[in-house]
């Protein structure tokens, strides 16, 4: 018999802050660490909240991007994805109250596949429906851009 897939979880953990600046979460059998560089009064054991957010975006869009390309029967070969992301920091530096923190974010999604051009848009259509990530930065107001570009082959 078949697992249902419950539609909609809930997620619970409880982080430790042993400092101003570093973040102890954990998550499954994890043990994930948010933190600000040296420079900044961290202790740079992980990417910053900022970086990790741009992180999981990019890795959204891989892992989304590849459960779409296999539903649809693309090859996306050997992928890499190049992130360009502007961060307006008055907010961050409490400056000033920022509505769209993260004005404008570009991916470049490259893929060495023997797949079409065509395949690729449309595998990136169907990514932008269902990439959670992508979704929130969305509807924060980010000017988000994810391009699918085949190279070689």
């Amino acid at each position: 018999m078949a697992m249902k897939v419950k539609p909609v979880v809930t997620y619970r953990t409880t982080a430790q802050c042993p400092t101003h600046a570093r973040t102890e979460i954990p998550i499954r059998d994890l043990d994930v660490v948010v933190d600000e560089p040296v420079e900044r009064g961290g202790t740079n054991l992980g990417p910053s909240p900022t970086e990790t957010a741009m992180a999981a975006l990019i890795a959204c869009t891989n892992v989304i991007g590849h459960k779409n390309a296999y539903r649809l029967g693309v090859d996306l070969g050997a992928v890499t994805i190049d992130a360009k992301c502007r961060l307006d920091r008055r907010g961050v530096l409490m400056e000033e109250e920022i509505d769209v923190p993260f004005p404008e974010i570009e991916l470049t999604v490259k893929c060495d596949t023997p797949a079409s051009q065509e395949e690729l848009t449309r595998v990136g259509e169907e990514t932008a429906k269902y990439c959670a990530i992508a979704k929130l930065f969305e509807a924060a107001g980010t000017d988000l851009t994810v391009n699918w570009v085949k190279t070689n082959q």
